[in-house]
């Protein structure tokens, strides 16, 4: 039986994810980060974070969004990092 309710489902989630898309886009343009210097702060923070630990690499997200300024007059980009650890390093000095 056809899932009428999980193909609309998967009509918003597309939609969803396309809106997101636009978003990171349009953010990463007014900041001028482009795709290959966002991927190249992506490979240098987890060289860096994998001398301290082992890290789940494939549920890494790391974004350029808009926050709101400290002054409340505005927005300001900001570098969203969610890195999932699995384990620390044992200390080596």
């Amino acid at each position: 039986m056809l899932d009428f309710f999980g193909l609309f489902s998967n009509k918003r989630q597309s939609s969803k994810v396309a809106v997101d898309r636009l978003k990171l886009v349009l953010v990463h343009d007014r900041v001028n980060c482009s795709t290959q210097v966002l991927e190249m702060l992506k490979t240098d923070i987890i060289r860096v974070i994998s001398n301290y630990m082992e890290i789940d690499e494939e549920e890494l997200d790391i974004k350029i969004t808009q926050t709101e300024s400290e002054d409340k007059k505005g927005s300001v980009p900001m570098l969203y990092a969610n890195i999932p650890i699995k384990s620390m390093h044992k200390n080596q000095g």
